[in-house]
């Protein structure tokens, strides 16, 4: 594929294009990028999702507005890491390890509920995605609006319920993990 079938492939959302240009040409790039961007784990699905959103803005505009100067690669890793940066540098900072819930306001804590949260609290800290943790904690613990998370986390609605189903997901193997290791 040329460069112009690649920009015109995506400006009309060709599923194939799309694909094969974002999850198999550019993951290598993408994968390089990210590890020099974030100093976490990022999910690539997520960060190339919201990369794909961004280009797609305004009826495709900066597709659109790609002059050929360069190679459709050289420009895009460019745009790429100003991207991650931005996005890296909006993103939550979660380095407080309190936990979203710790009985203060409560006049009788249980036991159980104590256990409950350290166990909780355990889980989350051998999570290595720290930003599926904080939308664990901000829409199920804290019942947070998905809306107004959304917003607060400067992505789509849409976005925060994928971030939420592959952090549920997350959770879980973190907790069967757990299981297997407590059964040793």
């Amino acid at each position: 594929m040329t460069d112009h079938d690649i920009i015109q492939g995506l400006i009309a959302k060709d599923n194939r294009v799309t694909e094969e240009f974002f999850f198999v040409k550019c993951r290598p790039l993408f994968c390089r990028i990210m590890k020099l961007v974030f100093c976490y784990e990022v999910d690539y699905d997520e960060m190339v999702n919201e990369l794909y959103v961004y280009l797609m803005e305004e009826d495709a505009s900066k597709l659109r507005n790609f002059q050929y100067r360069s190679t459709v690669y050289q420009w895009l890793k460019v745009l790429a890491i100003r991207f991650f940066i931005k996005k890296r540098d909006r993103m939550i900072d979660d380095s407080t390890h309190e936990t979203p819930y710790d009985g203060r306001n409560q006049t009788e804590t249980s036991n159980d509920e104590s256990v409950a949260e350290k166990d909780l609290q355990r889980l989350f800290d051998d999570m290595p995605n720290k930003r599926y943790v904080y939308v664990i904690r901000r829409l199920i613990l804290e019942d947070c609006e998905p809306e107004q998370l959304a917003k607060e986390m400067n992505i789509t609605t849409a976005n925060l319920y994928n971030i939420k189903r592959r952090a549920m997901a997350q959770l879980t193997q973190v907790a069967l993990n757990d299981i297997k290791e407590y059964g040793k």
